[in-house]
């Protein structure tokens, strides 16, 4: 009976300090995340740093990664650096960041590695640059043609209406933040990266699922527009927050 006694005042006392502990949103700090970039150019660097200052660990990835090394260092303590592969298998998060007349090519490379993981793509289909496929992809929309390069993941449309310029700078600026909108079919997976959308210091705009993601396309009025969440609510004509 005292051994029984004992067992239950520790118990108690490790539910007690378990629910006194810290964590997550409770300390005020996001969970630190593990992301892989494909690609290291002006927008995946960008990301890598501004992820990197909010706590997570960023792996930005080329062919030739021993040529990453000195740009990796200068984006911070919590950048490595990999090939593609390498950041496909880094954390449950993964970063597209290369031209989109690429992307069919990535997706076969990479299917085992991208199967089932939040991948959140940002390129956009050029034609001039491109090819025929991008005036495809255009359209029926970035977030339809994809889902069709990457069938095994869980793909979210992001980053892709705002311009490398502006992610620099805008990220985290006073008063009302700059929106980001996001397309997605999987609701967790949206979740992740409406986190790292606040994270990297701009405010997350649910527009719908993935075939909404035309609705910021190249071309469209909000592409390229820095705009507050609300501003970007009523120019798509979404409800009010």
């Amino acid at each position: 009976m005292k051994d029984f006694r004992r067992a239950l005042v520790s118990l108690c006392a490790a539910v007690v300090l378990l629910c006194l502990a810290p964590h997550g949103d409770a300390a005020g700090a996001p969970a630190s995340e593990r992301i892989g970039i494909v690609g290291a150019g002006k927008m995946g660097g960008n990301l890598a740093a501004l992820w990197s200052k909010a706590g997570h660990t960023v792996m930005i990835s080329s062919r030739h990664p021993e040529e990453l090394r000195a740009q990796a260092a200068a984006l911070g303590p919590n950048v490595q650096v990999g090939t593609p592969e390498q950041a496909a298998k880094f954390g449950p998060v993964v970063v597209i960041a290369i031209p989109y007349g690429a992307e069919p090519e990535l997706g076969k490379e990479l299917a085992t590695e991208l199967a089932h993981k939040v991948v959140i793509d940002l390129g956009n289909p050029y034609p001039q640059r491109d090819g025929p496929m991008a005036e495809q992809a255009r359209a029926e929309g970035s977030g339809v043609a994809s889902a069709k390069f990457f069938p095994g993941a869980r793909l979210v449309r992001a980053f892709n209406a705002i311009n490398y310029n502006d992610l620099a700078k805008q990220a985290g600026r006073a008063g009302e933040r700059v929106a980001i909108p996001i397309a997605a079919d999987d609701p967790q997976a949206l979740r992740v990266t409406m986190q790292l959308v606040r994270d990297a210091g701009f405010d997350p705009v649910v527009v719908g699922n993935l075939s909404t993601a035309k609705r910021f396309d190249v071309g469209s009025p909000v592409y390229t527009k820095v705009l507050s969440a609300q501003q970007l609510r009523e120019q798509l004509g979404l409800a009010p927050r």
